[in-house]
């Protein structure tokens, strides 16, 4: 029996979504609840898997493909099928609906990754999207790395290649814009992820809907790092999870943040709508981007367990397993740009919240300490605010709150 596979119902607040990646070929046997393809939606990515087991006769989307709700992705014939029609390395080319043909392309040695899939240890398969755009590209395959079934390159990882800014190989030269003031320059277009975009989108309307200002302050960590230095072993031995200084911003940024609820809070119209919760989001970089996951009820966890469910977002944001559900809500945010070095900078809120936290480079500088210069490991604070509904001097309280707490820990533990 023959069975649709289709686009599975889209939230809400996402339109449609991108084909990028199909796991499976045009007669390649698959097992119930095994990943077919990838979808890639404005925050995350979803996969679809195989309601049972089978052999997938038409594949009717092609990478690169933009789909909607209800959309036919494939045709799977149920039962165990026949895997005959792929041989090693080789699979029927997919059925698309009917589109203008690409432009043919002159015969060159750029053509070899058209048939160099069936020949072992050279070029991987190529998606036909892929194709086009490492074409357009002037890139060479062998240096791309695909993430499909046997290293096959979809249309995301060209993308991804390009994103990570890998020009265009010795075959081609990039697009060259001649200006009489400008003179000539070398320039790349390449064609945004939705998740980059709707990122783009995000941080425009939080620019023009809030009027964001920025506090400093600066925190001895001192204290903070003695601790973990002798907590450390005894900790991850018994917790199974490693101390790090994240569990330490998000207890202090929660005292903070009942100190103070109306950073808590958020605009709604003419309202201002208090939150008797404290969901933090926690800013995690990912491949495709930055993306917030939320620790729920955080006034509620431990150390440990505000360690433990970071590392799991952050695992499953390396690994494009995060879900809608993990990105929703949240009233407060703190993003980490020490850990690329930053010393200081002034982050973006996070609409509709009217705050967002950032930590920084942890640096030994020279401090006046009782009368005289020692050196301490400090590290910027920056809070940025939405002046609209939160007065300077809360945030400046704010974020004294947050200094004191990390420079006597101890506080923490006893909610002082």
């Amino acid at each position: 029996m023959s069975i649709e596979i289709k686009v599975p119902p889209l939230p809400e607040s996402v339109a449609d979504a991108t084909v990028v990646n199909w796991r499976k070929k045009t007669g390649e046997s698959v097992l119930r609840d095994e990943n077919l393809v990838d979808l890639e939606t404005d925050k995350v990515v979803l996969e679809v898997p195989a309601p049972t087991s089978g052999t997938l006769r038409e594949i009717r989307q092609a990478d690169g493909a933009t789909v909607t709700a209800g959309s036919v992705l494939a045709i799977l014939e149920e039962g165990a099928g026949s895997n005959a029609a792929v041989h090693a390395g080789q699979s029927p080319a997919p059925k698309v609906p009917s589109q203008s043909p690409a432009p043919a392309q002159p015969s060159t040695a750029k053509e070899t990754p058209r048939v160099a899939a069936s020949h072992p240890g050279k070029t991987p398969p190529l998606a036909p999207a892929a194709r086009r755009l490492i074409d357009e590209h002037g890139l060479d395959p062998d240096m791309i790395e695909g993430h499909g079934r046997e290293g096959r390159i979809s249309k995301g990882d060209v993308l991804a290649h390009l994103e990570h800014g890998e020009g265009a190989g010795p075959a081609a030269r990039p697009e060259i814009s001649r200006s009489p003031s400008a003179g000539t320059s070398r320039i790349r277009r390449v064609p945004m992820t939705r998740i980059r975009a709707r990122i783009a989108e995000r941080l425009r309307e939080s620019n023009l809907n809030a009027v964001m200002l920025t506090s400093f302050n600066e925190v001895d960590l001192t204290r903070v790092i003695e601790m973990r230095a002798s907590l450390r072993e005894r900790f991850e031995k018994t917790h199974g999870i490693k101390l790090g200084f994240m569990s330490f911003f998000v207890k202090a940024a929660v005292l903070a943040l009942k100190r103070f609820p109306v950073v808590n809070a958020s605009i709604e119209g003419s309202d201002i709508v208090y939150h008797d919760f404290w969901d933090m989001g926690i800013a995690v970089s990912s491949k495709r981007g930055l993306v917030v996951p939320i620790v729920r009820e955080a006034d509620q966890l431990s150390f440990a367990e505000i360690e433990t469910r970071i590392a799991h977002f952050a695992e499953k944001a390396r690994s494009g397993g995060l879900e809608l559900s993990d990105l929703e809500g949240g009233t407060f945010t703190i993003t980490n740009g020490g850990v690329f070095g930053s010393l200081v900078s002034t982050p973006i809120i996070n609409p509709p919240q009217s705050a967002i936290l950032g930590m920084h480079k942890i640096q030994d500088r020279p401090m006046a300490l009782a009368g005289q210069v020692v050196i301490r490991p400090m590290m910027y604070l920056a809070l940025t605010y939405d002046h609209r509904l939160v007065d300077g001097q809360e945030a400046v309280q704010f974020l004294v709150v947050v200094k004191e707490s990390l420079e006597d820990p101890d506080r923490l533990l006893l909610d002082l």
